[in-house]
């Protein structure tokens, strides 16, 4: 205790000095996976049945609230001891269409939020998709759009899935991109199932591309639940993400989260394995080697799990608590920890918002 003592002071004597000094303004933002978001209305149009709480047969609606109120719980504390506010852009994977999240907005936790919703409905056949949840009092879209994940299988049939998400705009008063994604499942096994992810992260990379034609030095997060760890090849070697400052050059993607996944940091469980599936990571420009904070740039990358996120005892005791096993709600929040990152930037007093 006292050698993890000596090494958590400095830690804290240096955060207390930069935000003691100067001024700063800080922001949050998150991914979390909301495991089964589904409303209970059947969509004939979409295999809605296989969610769990469809297979409800008793009190689904009283569970569809709970579900509701458990997750807009955890949403409005991520990010809130630094900042007093919950997060001004939130990814989300896992949700079944525009209503849920107009519903989940609705809570007691989030209906003074005034959040507002990118969301496109996707070809999954589940029907599950991904979204962007932003406060417009720090975050103004000016664009959005979804790309298509083509996939076929060795059979030469369409596999279909989740779209990626681009959302531009201005935090506050600079420039950024955040692509929202869930990637393919290790359904039938990681190496089997590892080329899907790696188009996933194909696809990215000209979603970069993109961007860069209009925006050569782009600040851009990519998050989400990519059902893969930090250093498998679909970040590696596609994405050709970077584990340490040193090495990122201009335009190169900065992953904080292998180092953490080294260090036995999770997102989830499986079958006693951690894994790190849910990660933010962002290019060169929000990375600071010098501490210029003069615009926004990353000061801290974290897993958002408090103890009420972890299961406490018996067989899954240190997973996750999630909402269902099998069919059964089980009154808690997701399979997923959420992942949250905080920019801060310096400026004076009066400059400086909630």
């Amino acid at each position: 205790m006292k050698y993890i003592l000596k090494l958590l002071l400095p830690l804290l004597l240096i955060s207390n000095t930069l935000f003691a000094q100067e001024n700063f303004q800080i922001r949050t933002i998150a991914f979390y996976n909301l495991e089964n978001l589904f409303d209970t209305v059947n969509d004939t149009l979409k295999n809605d049945e296989a969610s769990p709480i469809m297979g409800i047969k008793e009190g689904r609606e009283e569970v569809y609230q709970k579900k509701l109120a458990n997750m807009s719980k955890v949403l409005s504390e991520i990010g809130s001891n630094e900042t007093k506010n919950s997060a001004a852009i939130i990814g989300v994977a896992e949700v079944e269409n525009r209503k849920v999240l107009e519903d989940l907005l609705q809570t007691d936790n989030l209906k003074n939020k005034q959040y507002d919703i990118i969301h496109y409905d996707s070809p999954d056949l589940r029907g599950i998709d991904v979204a962007l949840l932003y406060q417009p009092n720090y975050f103004r879209p000016t664009h959005h759009e979804v790309f298509e994940l083509k996939l076929w299988n060795e059979n030469g049939m369409r596999i279909y899935t989740r779209d990626q998400l681009l959302v531009s705009g201005y935090l506050d008063d600079e420039l950024i991109h955040v692509i929202v994604n869930h990637w393919p499942s290790r359904r039938g096994g990681e190496a089997n199932s590892r080329s899907k992810r790696e188009k996933a992260a194909y696809l990215n990379t000209k979603i970069v591309e993109k961007i860069k034609l209009t925006d050569p030095n782009p600040k851009i997060i990519i998050m989400g639940d990519l059902n893969d760890d930090p250093h498998n090849t679909s970040l590696k070697k596609v994405l050709k993400t970077k584990s340490k400052k040193a090495n990122v050059k201009e335009g190169d993607i900065y992953n904080p989260m292998e180092d953490m996944f080294r260090r036995g940091q999770n997102t989830l469980v499986y079958r006693d394995n951690i894994n790190l599936f849910d990660q933010i990571m962002f290019t060169s420009p929000l990375l600071t080697t010098k501490k210029d904070y003069s615009t926004y740039k990353m000061y801290k990358t974290n897993v958002f799990n408090p103890q009420y996120l972890t299961t406490q005892t018996g067989k899954y005791k240190g997973y996750p608590h999630r909402s269902f096993a099998g069919n059964n709600f089980i009154n808690g929040y997701s399979d997923h920890y959420p992942v949250y990152m905080y920019l801060i930037k310096e400026v004076s007093a009066p400059q400086l918002k909630n």
